[in-house]
């Protein structure tokens, strides 16, 4: 019997469920209720988990309460889409009641998984039952029962995962979305899954393998040439904190002067410097002054390219092979950070190089990739946030699934962010259109865009991924389906009634303005006829955009 859990047994009850979830995460995935191709439940909550695998892989961690810390500190960076950022919530509350302990008994593992129930509540504005919170909760509630009974971290993880199983099997008559379409909820099939495997952990079953994605510990000199190379030496240092919590902003700025590909990472002891520098001892020097050097790499990024292309072995200092180097999304895009040239800035999330060209001659600053079938990380938003050369960073996450993410961007940077939660493309082109570029003041800056994103309807052409029944229709894998606002509105093998079928919506709903965005893979002749059906059908004022967006074949706005 295991009486208690220390940081070595959590470190590994974690790698176990995201094995468990990684293998797992198509068939959770096939529980969402629209058969259309996105960012899908399992998926993300894959992703999410697999970010803190990757910094647990790094440390070995002594105590239960730094293995949660770092968990916790892995999934929120890493979390993709809602699903990914309650999970991180629900971990984010077990480090909370984890924090100053060695080692965790039943009754703490139960405290700590009512916490972070109670973390992860507190952050969703409109909780609905019959969701991964529902499950979350009553499988915590039954744990803390099961502590009571018996104080043994095993009993209570059987417990919780069999009260879990219950509440799940309940989700599809709590939530009328899910009883609709006869499936189970997604996220809290996930949840317990990732529970499951801890458990699996604990009682000592081998662990499934594991094929998450490599960190990245060295610059990818194969893909460079020397003409790539503006500074010469990749440098990575760690400083530990002695004078207790530093301000690095003043580093920031003197590394981003002398080089460029900054990261600076830190926590409560120490910070980490990644910095491409053609004088890296200054750097050094410079970096001291906040504490002591504990340890360097430098890598002559000039002599490695040219061995490359000689076809010689390259030489690597692997000094720092097992330190907590950035890793991921944040260092494959070498983040930096832009010291604030103005007010307000702006952010958007699209796919596609026609969508993203709009937004910037709308003014927006910076553009994240991704959208439906690629939900951006926390990590992947933060690092373009912190690019932004503005004090305040307004964030359009254009998909509902990416509010929460990007909302936890909030309080990871210096920056202000303010997320406007529009749901879609054409609500955050609208709202950016709405724009005075003269108001500076942030509270009525966010009142317009969030007013104006209001004031549009999208329709969206995509496939169904898989066969799959839903209000009323009958849905086969290949049929086009019509969304508006994010709800089926027609389902037809043949993409032009569609067309006509919205066309005459927007025509009963008297639109007057609409903008249609042709997608990746639409030929110009088939947008230009989309154009002038809708001209025709609508009666309204029509104009035809090469999106160049994945996944939808057309995105209308209709205004």
């Amino acid at each position: 019997m295991i009486e208690t859990v220390n940081g070595s047994t959590f470190k590994q009850m974690v790698l176990f469920g995201a094995a468990c979830i990684a293998a797992q995460k198509q068939e959770i995935n096939d529980l969402n209720v629209f058969p259309v191709p996105d960012g899908d439940t399992g998926t993300n909550m894959s992703l999410t988990i697999s970010t803190a695998v990757d910094e647990l892989k790094k440390h070995d961690p002594a105590t239960v309460d730094e293995a949660a810390k770092i968990t916790a500190s892995g999934l929120l960076r890493g979390a993709r889409g809602n699903s990914g950022v309650i999970l991180s919530l629900l971990f984010r509350g077990m480090s909370k009641v984890m924090k100053g302990l060695q080692t965790a008994d039943g009754k703490q593992l139960a405290a700590a998984m009512s916490e972070g129930v109670t973390t992860a509540y507190g952050a969703v504005m409109k909780p609905a039952e019959g969701t991964v919170l529902t499950v979350s909760r009553l499988a915590a509630a039954r744990a803390v029962e099961a502590a009571a009974e018996h104080n043994d971290p095993i009993y209570v993880l059987e417990q919780a995962i069999r009260a879990g199983e219950t509440t799940l099997a309940e989700t599809i008559e709590m939530n009328p979305v899910l009883k609709k379409a006869g499936v189970v909820d997604a996220g809290g099939k996930g949840y317990l899954v990732i529970l499951e495997g801890m458990l699996r952990c604990l009682k000592g079953e081998p662990m499934p393998e594991l094929n998450g994605s490599e960190s990245r510990t060295r610059a990818d000199f194969d893909a460079l040439s020397e003409e790539d190379i503006t500074f010469t030496f990749d440098t990575v240092f760690i400083v530990r904190k002695t004078k207790g919590p530093v301000d690095l902003q003043p580093l920031r700025l003197y590394l981003t002067s002398i080089g460029d590909s900054l990261v600076i990472g830190e926590d409560d002891d120490a910070f980490k410097v990644h910095v491409h520098t053609d004088i890296p001892g200054n750097a050094l020097n410079e970096a001291q002054k906040y504490g002591d050097l504990e340890v360097a790499k430098i890598e002559n990024m000039r002599i490695q390219a040219q061995d490359v292309a000689a076809g010689r072995k390259t030489i690597s200092a692997d000094d720092l092979e097992d330190e907590d180097e950035p890793h991921g999304e944040s260092a494959a895009q070498e983040v930096t950070f832009a010291p604030a040239e103005k007010k307000i800035g702006f952010l958007a999330v699209c796919a596609g190089d026609g969508i993203a060209d709009t937004f910037r001659a709308l003014g927006v600053d910076t553009i994240v990739s991704g959208g439906q079938t690629m939900n951006p990380s926390t990590e992947a938003i933060l690092a373009e946030v912190n690019r932004t050369p503005s004090e305040v960073v307004f964030v359009l996450p254009n998909n509902k699934n990416i509010i929460m993410a990007a909302q936890q961007c909030q309080g990871l940077t210096e920056k202000q962010v303010v997320v406007i939660p529009t749901a879609t493309v054409p609500q955050g082109i609208t709202a950016m259109m709405a724009l005075d570029p003269e108001d500076e003041d942030v509270d009525s800056v966010t009142a317009v865009l969030t007013e104006a994103a209001a004031t549009v309807s999208t329709a969206q052409i995509t496939y169904a991924a898989r066969d799959s029944e839903f209000d009323g229709f009958a849905i086969t894998e290949g049929d086009y389906l019509a969304l508006i606002d994010g709800k089926l509105f027609d389902t037809d093998r043949d993409l032009n009634a569609l067309l006509e079928k919205l066309a005459a919506y927007a025509k009963a709903g008297e639109k007057e303005y609409i903008n249609i965005y042709a997608g990746d893979g639409v030929s110009d002749a088939d947008a230009a006829a989309a154009e002038e059906l809708f001209a025709e059908k609508s009666g309204a004022e029509v104009a035809s955009v090469r999106g160049g967006q994945p996944v939808y074949y057309y995105i209308i706005s209709m205004e």
